[in-house]
């Protein structure tokens, strides 16, 4: 399938998915859009010109892709509401069902997704009952169902949505729980997160907190280790990604896998190996929308390169969104997880290369410019959602980044180390855990040290939803007339030089600093 007809089908679908969130239409309405998309497939298949091919082509599978993104959340939207529990809100009632995820530890509770007969319910309780994925419990409080609230920034958080895009619209809160029997669950995960624990208290037994803590969300993504104070400092110091495992966490997990097994397997082999250890670990640290998105794409990577394909990378990362919310159409619009992981990468592949030229005079040397590029570009695509949604921005994170991801592979490789030899013994783990500790507190200090800077990080009050897609338009304009920009000083040196001197390195050379001096 070409450009025009993959795009067409990817942003017509998420169209589809984003006006079935917030501005519900009626079913004849949507019934008429297959009706002209089939209109327009029966001239695209008349037509004969190129050009009206392609348009007719691209418009019918648009509005095809609509109406199907629209049926898919109206579906999944009707789904969650059960009315077995519909009739119970609001009353005390006792349920008994599986722990169908890992328990998700807050610093004084413990949030628990209970599968029961009818549906799945999310349970608050006490952060230390021992509860484990699997557990058949009984559960006893009041049945009802999420309202929204209001941060401390001032911003109205949609918690009913992001329950929703956890496959959750119900809740007991402060319920009082019976751990009936354990061994419920898959066997695999059940295995994996038995490994994740006992690796996790290995951590623990050689470094103290809060390293442990933060290691262990470098490494598995487990950010409420810090505690509420650290979370607060690497919020504000522009690094809270790197413990909440964003798509870098996880891309160096991926090339390391894939380094691993090469000097051990052939390339099929090694595909497949690669593709189910990087699915485990995507299930072992949550399956959030980040860690979801970048196991994907390494995926998408993997298996271009084991048949010989080209990777497209704005392709893979549509199609990535396009698999999500298929799946779950409920992480376009109340997933933020979602929708600025997918802003980031956007901004590396599209805002960063055409940065990277203005920044020639920083050193390439420990990838200094490379980190000054992915964070600046990526401040610039996040800003307008931050600002809507959060109200919170850093300005100190380009520096901090700067001085920070670079000691994160081995801080996370140092902490894999730690835990794995710990297992065997702690003692023969303190080599590597002393080392491990001293990076972990420089990393600690850092983001402690600026975000007590008295301009660390910028707050908005009031930042109105209509300002994002303003802003975000001037971005793109901006993207425009820059590239453009490029693309003619490209031009206009490749002119300049005769056609019989383009072949020296010498006259390119003079060249690429005539550009880096503009």
């Amino acid at each position: 399938m070409g450009n025009a007809g993959f795009y067409s089908i990817a942003i017509g679908f998420a169209i589809g998915v984003f006006t079935a969130s917030l501005m519900p239409f009626s079913l004849p309405e949507i019934v008429l859009l297959p009706l002209f998309g089939f209109g327009f497939g029966l001239a695209w298949l008349w037509e004969r010109r190129r050009a009206k091919v392609v348009l007719l082509s691209a418009i019918s599978l648009f509005l095809f892709s609509f109406s199907f993104g629209y049926w898919r959340f109206t579906t999944h939207n009707k789904a969650m509401v059960i009315p077995y529990f519909d009739n119970q809100l609001n009353q005390t009632v006792t349920l008994t069902g599986v722990v169908s995820r890992e328990p998700d530890k807050r610093q004084f509770s413990q949030r628990l997704y209970l599968k029961t007969a009818t549906g799945t319910v999310l349970v608050l309780t006490d952060r230390y009952q021992p509860i484990t994925y699997g557990d058949y419990l009984s559960v006893t409080g009041k049945l009802s169902q999420p309202t929204g609230f209001t941060t401390d920034l001032g911003r109205e958080f949609n918690y009913p949505g992001y329950l929703k895009a956890r496959g959750v619209n119900y809740m007991i809160s402060f319920a009082t729980v019976t751990v009936v029997e354990g061994g419920g669950g898959n066997p695999i995960l059940v295995a994996l997160f038995t490994f994740k624990q006992k690796f996790m208290k290995a951590v623990e037994t050689v470094l103290p907190e809060p390293q442990a803590g933060l290691g262990e969300g470098l490494l598995l993504g487990v950010s409420q280790a810090l505690g509420a104070d650290l979370n607060t400092a690497f919020r504000k110091s522009g690094i809270i990604h790197i413990v909440v495992l964003s798509g870098y966490n996880v891309m160096i997990v991926a090339e390391a896998v894939i380094i691993l097994l090469t000097f051990w397997f052939r390339p099929r082999v090694r595909l497949v190996i690669s593709l189910v250890m990087i699915g485990g670990f995507a299930v072992l640290v949550g399956l959030g929308s980040t860690v979801v998105r970048a196991s994907l794409m390494a995926a998408l990577v993997l298996i271009a390169r084991a048949t010989g394909r080209h990777y497209a990378i704005v392709r893979s990362l549509a199609l990535a969104a396009l698999i999500m919310l298929i799946f779950n159409p409920h992480l376009l619009v109340f997933d933020p997880g979602f929708q600025l992981s997918f802003l980031a990468t956007l901004s590396l592949i599209m805002l960063a290369p055409m940065i990277e030229k203005y920044l020639w005079f920083i050193p390439t040397s420990g990838q200094i410019r490379e980190f000054v590029t992915a964070t600046v570009a990526t401040q610039i695509f996040v800003l307008p959602l931050l600002l809507y949604s959060i109200g919170e921005f850093s300005l100190v994170s380009v520096l901090v980044n700067v001085m920070v991801l670079p000691l994160v592979p081995p801080a996370m490789f140092l902490t894999f180390l730690t835990g794995l030899i710990s297992l065997l013994s702690p003692i023969l783990a303190l080599s590597f855990g002393l080392i491990a500790h001293l990076i972990l507190s420089y990393i600690i200090f850092i983001a402690e040290t600026f975000s007590a800077l008295p301009l660390a990080s910028l707050q908005v009050v009031a930042f109105p939803f209509w300002l994002v897609p303003i802003i975000y338009s001037l971005i793109f304009l901006g993207y425009r007339r820059l590239k453009q920009r490029q693309d003619n000083l490209l031009l206009y040196t490749d002119n300049r030089i005769p056609l019989h001197r383009k072949t020296g390195y010498g006259d390119w050379k003079i060249e690429a600093k005539v550009i880096n001096t503009d």
